[in-house]
């Protein structure tokens, strides 16, 4: 047995990493000449990624869509945080607070691509998209377009202003291995009307792991003077990309996702001169007309927006384009190797431009509850059911720490439960 393979064994067998325990930075400092393209199947590499994380042996963790863990030495950072403002008390609140708050947007819409006075702090995606969805100014007859695909509470929120002032809320299902681009597009295309004021697109379907022609699909609403909101939830920290350039008016993103900040922390995006046309959620102090009156939450956990620099410290020096190789590499290492199983269905596109790290696959004649169940019970692998919006199956995120070897105890489990 060679030294890669005993890497994989071990580690699918849920044994600590092996790889030395060094700090991130001495550990990546071995491979800068290395590309992300050959790093991506490089066992050992990402071994000494895993070593930096304290992971539950009980199970092997393929649902980091939720949210993901934090690396340990984030998770230090943001304890040492919690510390700080704890000892400082309203002093931290009264006299930093807003600068250091600055700095943690300068540093995520340097991310991102975009100007710092189009971005926000939230708490989640469904805060900033529904800030936006309640921030229009709805009239009877108004419509709004999305897909069942979407994320339910997001859909749930245009449900609501249908009811409550009487707009048209056209929901659409979103085809899970669409022929091209412009099948999408057209889809999209075909439900606008002169009346249609806003349309709800996810950058990546969160149930499938589908990436939409989302630059495609803005400059065809656009071209029709309809606005678009992208959910972004599961893109921001996992595929490398910039806001501007996908040519939407509003963006929004779960930070406690793909880039590993605590749970409670999301971003919104408006484009330049937006912000003026929405109402608040909440008023703000300064009821101004920028992007802050859409940001008010009032006392927060601060420690956690201090944190959002460490993860991007940890992202940035892991590095946006090994992290997505890595997480596409993965996906399509076990994919690959069921797509053409017996009982098997993959909801997921196979072409690799259609999607990166997130998957989903079901078994015929399973229900998703009773696949994920037996996931967890039979072969300790943690997975989430999903069984609606036309989609019925498991979705699987591994993450940057999951191991091919742990990927292949996953194909086992579903070949031996499709009875290939």
């Amino acid at each position: 047995m060679n030294k890669r393979t005993f890497l994989q064994n071990s580690l699918a067998l849920g044994v600590a990493g092996l790889a030395p325990k060094l700090a991130i930075g001495e550990w990546l400092s071995r491979y800068e000449s290395h590309s992300a393209a050959a790093l991506a199947a490089d066992e050992e590499f990402w071994t000494g990624i895993r070593g930096g994380y304290k992971l539950k042996p009980e199970y092997i963790n393929l649902e980091n869509g939720y949210y993901c863990i934090l690396p340990e030495e984030t998770l230090v950072k943001y304890l040492d945080h919690i510390r700080e403002v704890n000892v400082q008390g309203s002093y931290y609140m009264r006299t930093v607070q807003a600068d250091n708050k600055k700095k943690v947007i300068a540093r995520l819409s340097t991310l991102a691509g975009c100007a710092p006075t189009e971005m926000a702090i939230t708490r989640n995606t469904t805060e900033s998209l529904d800030t936006v969805i309640n921030g229009i100014h709805w009239q009877a007859g108004d419509e709004a377009i999305m897909a069942i695909q979407d994320y339910g509470s997001i859909v749930n929120q245009l449900k609501l202003m249908e009811k409550r002032y009487g707009i048209v809320a056209k929901v659409l299902s979103v085809p899970n291995h669409p022929s091209s681009d412009e099948e999408i597009v057209n889809m999209y295309r075909q439900a606008i009307t002169p009346k249609t004021k806003l349309l709800l697109v996810s950058h990546m379907v969160n149930i499938t792991g589908q990436i939409l022609p989302i630059k495609k699909i803005c400059d065809m609403a656009h071209g029709q003077n309809v606005d678009v909101a992208v959910d972004g939830a599961h893109t921001f920290g996992h595929l490398n990309f910039r806001i501007p350039d996908l040519g939407c008016d509003y963006y929004a993103a779960s930070l406690h996702k793909w880039l590993s900040v605590p749970i409670g922390t999301g971003i919104l995006y408006v484009k330049e001169g937006k912000a003026p046309g929405l109402w608040s959620l909440m008023a703000d102090w300064g009821m101004g007309d920028d992007i802050t009156h859409l940001a008010h939450t009032g006392t927060h956990p601060v420690a956690t927006d201090l944190t959002i620099l460490d993860a991007i410290d940890f992202y940035t020096k892991l590095g946006p384009e090994r992290k997505e190789a890595r997480l596409r590499y993965i996906q399509s290492y076990w994919t690959s190797r069921v797509r053409n199983v017996k009982n098997i269905v993959l909801n997921t596109p196979a072409d690799p431009a259609r999607s990166c790290g997130i998957a989903n696959v079901g078994i015929k004649n399973m229900k998703p509850a009773d696949m994920a169940k037996t996931l967890l019970d039979k072969y300790k692998i943690w997975t989430v059911g999903i069984d609606g919006q036309g989609v019925q199956g498991c979705r699987i995120t591994p993450n940057v720490y999951t191991t091919t070897g742990e990927m292949d105890v996953f194909v086992k489990a579903l070949t031996e439960m499709a009875g290939a």
